[in-house]
């Protein structure tokens, strides 16, 4: 410090002068130059990168700040002042205020083009490779498909107020909403009446969350925190019997059913298959292309009779059990033990004798493990968003001539590819999934082989 009556030293912080924040609400006129991955609208203003929800190429918009740091503002579009040819009125009433579908002014094949190019930019920034053949989008009805929803339910003690609908966009807040256009329409039926009926209850206080599920049937599950009044309960079990809808209860523990004879689950009709799940399982919510995705993965691996195949991250056995109609063996491995379970019990259920579960943590190399000493002629593996990077390391070690992987996150995809071009396995063929209509979120599936015919074309190396 500068002693009593000398100038005090300035000190300028590393990198040069400190850029001042953009407080949150500020209004800025701005045109968006481009896309992100993500679907929101790039513009460049004073050396800041702004990102902004809502807004679409070459359009110029009124953007308000939602947060800021450093060089990147984070906008939503609160104005358009020069629409682009490509924007459209929203079908949802709720978009931009509720976070679920941040890209419904984009109509569907442009959001498929954004999701394509995500998948192609990541393969080639990351892995320098593109597959030797595109595959065509598997892809359903924009809306109406989502089978299971979670909605969020928070008792607001100040104002003394229940909160019911869907969280907001870049926001903890709760958008009040009593219809959801991407829902089943048997859920968009029970979503009409649900709010209404937590409103009436004596104790809303004690409310952790809902979660929706249609299949074979349809299903509530109701989190609570406390015991639910007893009254409350009443209605609730009121409630489902008039909307024919199960009813399924999670306090400290496991969700349990209010009838435990019900039976709940999903049919994969084409293999003539019925799986059974209850609340909090996962599930793809989108069951038409759940179905052209087994479809094509099925097609991809192409295993035949005499092949023994590895199933990694099986879930309830959603490609393991079509899988066990093409070939010898399947050998299906999950790192969820409960999910084990059910996996096998749905074997059974389904009459299923050549397809066998286990536990493992998915993290680690199985070369070592007694079920894959044989070695398998063929992999499908569908990890969770951060990928199957240990299990890839060692893929090679199976002895696998072709993998099927597919995937919800093409970063990790992308990161994955590597190792295994580094095993000698080329990328033959890839293609989007959209499991997740008027969202960015993509979801693709890839076919690996060690054949040298199907060599991956390298882009830049």
């Amino acid at each position: 410090m500068a002693g009593k009556g000398k100038p005090g030293l300035r000190f300028q912080p590393a990198g040069g002068t400190r850029i001042s924040q953009i407080p949150a609400g500020k209004k800025q006129r701005l045109t968006i130059e481009r896309l992100s991955s993500d679907g929101r609208g790039i513009a460049f203003l004073d050396g800041r990168t702004w990102f902004v929800a809502g807004a679409l190429a070459d359009e110029e918009v009124e953007a308000r700040v939602l947060n800021a740091h450093g060089k990147v503002v984070e906008a939503r579009t609160e104005r358009v002042y020069t629409a682009s040819p490509s924007r459209r009125t929203a079908p949802c009433k709720h978009f931009g205020t509720c976070g679920g579908c941040s890209v419904q002014h984009l109509p569907h094949a442009e959001q498929l083009q954004l999701k394509q190019r995500q998948l192609t930019e990541q393969l080639s920034r990351v892995a320098h490779i593109e597959p030797q053949e595109w595959a065509a989008p598997l892809a359903g009805p924009e809306l109406g498909y989502r089978r299971r929803a979670r909605i969020a339910v928070r008792w607001d003690q100040r104002a003394r107020r229940l909160d019911v609908g869907f969280r907001a966009a870049a926001s903890q807040d709760i958008v009040p909403i009593d219809d959801c256009l991407v829902l089943v329409q048997p859920l968009q039926a029970l979503m009409k009446t649900l709010p209404a009926l937590l409103h009436g209850f004596v104790k809303p206080q004690v409310l952790g969350h809902v979660e929706l599920f249609s299949g074979t049937g349809q299903a509530l599950l109701l989190r609570h925190v406390a015991p639910l009044a007893e009254a409350d309960l009443a209605s609730l079990q009121q409630f489902c019997r008039e909307h024919d809808a199960q009813l399924w209860l999670q306090g400290d523990g496991e969700p349990q059913p209010d009838q435990p004879e019900q039976p709940l689950g999903y049919a994969l009709r084409p293999w003539g298959l019925q799986l059974a799940y209850q609340p909090g399982d996962f599930v793809q919510v989108n069951a038409e292309v759940n179905t052209a995705m087994i479809e094509q993965a099925l097609n991809w691996l192409a295993p035949s009779r005499d092949e023994r195949v590895l199933d990694l991250f099986c879930g309830l056995g959603n490609f393991a059990l079509p899988l066990a109609g093409l070939a010898r063996e399947v050998v299906a491995v999950e790192g969820v033990g409960v999910m084990v379970e059910r996996a096998a019990v749905n074997a059974v259920s389904n009459g299923v004798g050549n397809a066998t579960f286990f536990q493992a943590d998915l993290a680690q190399p199985l070369a070592g493990s007694p079920w894959a000493k044989e070695g398998f002629a063929a992999v499908l593996l569908d990890p969770p968003r951060d990928g199957a990077l240990e299990v890839v390391k060692h893929v090679a070690a199976l002895g696998a001539k072709r993998l099927v992987y597919v995937s919800c996150n093409p970063a990790t995809l992308a990161r994955d590819a590597v190792e295994l071009l580094k095993q000698g396995y080329r990328l033959k063929r890839a293609g989007i999934l959209d499991m997740f209509p008027q969202t960015a979120h993509v979801e693709a599936m890839a076919l690996f082989e060690t054949s040298q015919e199907g060599s991956s074309t390298p882009t830049g190396v």
